[in-house]
């Protein structure tokens, strides 16, 4: 049995290539490093297509999925969601955050780490963090949307909210898209004065401006990503103009909306996951029978995109789980390809998998729980106290 086991976890794409920690089976861990490294050496343009092919890779057999809607546990100043989701292969998870008020405690307003497993026997293959992956993926997605939805010719993109995912949407947009001006507004403008500094030799021609209806004129799609959970209105139907694609992705949690109704009234509506974005996207806001197309009916020839080059056409992101999934399955190859990644003991291996209780009777070494000294834990449990 012990053999069988180990043979097939030897085939698995994730774990062929990496030492297993003594003891224990093989998972690979990810750090913030490792992918930050991946992304550096095979070029960022470069990931943000593969992973938009990816994600469309998969959206395209929708059906082989087990989906559901992710969980969330809402608070008075955040989120925290797990996003769950299978084919008959793997299975993937997401733990992921929604704080807007961290930057006071000097955190991430989004912050995630993930997993992939083998279907087949539970073994988890791969731990990583998905805190700039997420920003990645969700760039990708937004790209893969617009280059669905958009017209071709686009050229001009308003970006309002200028905030840590603003960078990758203008990146995307940029590379798979051909968006060569970027019409950019926030409310904080030193996060503005961020966004121009870090786009400076991008090849785009980044333009400050003074509001909303600013940056939205003459613009061939807006994209929004604010991150203030309440419902706004940041941008209302007066400001549209005819053929213009909205790619509307801070609206993600009950509560949190960035779009007038009357927007979604004027334009063709496309979503990822309806059940989810019913609840947690600017479709919160209209009746239960409100139209909308989920985007895998488009990509498949099952449902129309654009019908012409007068739609105003909007997709309604949230971010779903399958987006995560193709993100899990490339960061593993391609970390496997590179040699990146470190064994993690993270499930003991049993020379019998029914006698779990032999762990602590045993009197053979068995891996560090954690490399940090009790005083340094005690000092981190302190810091984080403090924050909470």
């Amino acid at each position: 049995m012990t053999t069988t086991f180990h043979s097939r976890l030897a085939q698995s794409p994730v774990s062929s290539t990496f030492p297993a920690a003594a003891a224990c089976l093989p998972t690979i861990f990810l750090s913030p490093a490792d992918v930050a490294s991946l992304v550096r050496q095979l070029g960022l343009a470069r990931c943000l297509r593969d992973l938009a092919d990816a994600i469309a890779s998969d959206f395209r057999r929708w059906p082989e999925f087990d989906k559901t809607a992710r969980v969330a546990a809402h608070s008075p100043v955040g989120v925290i969601e797990l996003m769950p989701i299978a084919d008959a292969t793997h299975h993937s998870f997401k733990y992921v955050n929604g704080h807007p008020g961290n930057g006071r405690h000097g955190l991430p307003t989004v912050m995630a780490y993930g997993g992939l497993a083998d279907v087949a026997t539970g073994t988890p293959l791969l731990l990583t963090e998905l805190t700039l992956t997420t920003a990645l993926r969700t760039a990708a997605m937004s790209a893969l949307a617009a280059r669905t939805l958009a017209r071709p010719d686009s050229r001009c993109m308003a970006l309002i909210g200028n905030g840590a995912q603003s960078e990758f949407q203008a990146l995307a947009f940029h590379h798979l898209l051909g968006i060569e001006t970027l019409r950019v507004y926030d409310i904080d403008p030193a996060a503005t004065e961020k966004l121009m500094a870090n786009l400076r030799n991008s090849g785009l021609s980044v333009v400050r401006c003074t509001s909303v209806a600013d940056a939205v004129a003459g613009s061939d799609i807006v994209t929004t990503v604010t991150a203030d959970k309440t419902n706004a209105t940041i941008l209302t139907a007066d400001l549209l103009a005819p053929g213009q694609h909205i790619n509307a992705v801070g609206g993600d949690c009950p509560g949190k909306t960035e779009l007038h109704a009357d927007v979604l009234h004027a334009a063709r509506v496309f979503v990822e996951y309806e059940p989810q974005t019913r609840v947690e996207g600017d479709l919160q806001q209209m009746p239960a029978d409100f139209a909308v197309t989920e985007l895998w009916r488009v990509l498949t020839g099952q449902a129309p995109g654009r019908q012409s080059p007068a739609d105003v056409t909007v997709f309604d992101s949230v971010g779903f789980a399958l987006e995560d999934f193709s993100a899990l399955r490339y960061l593993a190859a391609q970390a496997q390809r590179l040699g990146l990644g470190t064994a993690l003991p993270l499930v003991p291996a049993l020379a019998n998998p029914r006698d779990l209780y032999r762990l602590l009777s045993t009197t053979e070494p068995l891996p560090p729980a954690a490399t940090r000294t009790s005083g340094e834990r005690t000092a981190a449990t302190r810091r984080r106290a403090e924050v909470v």
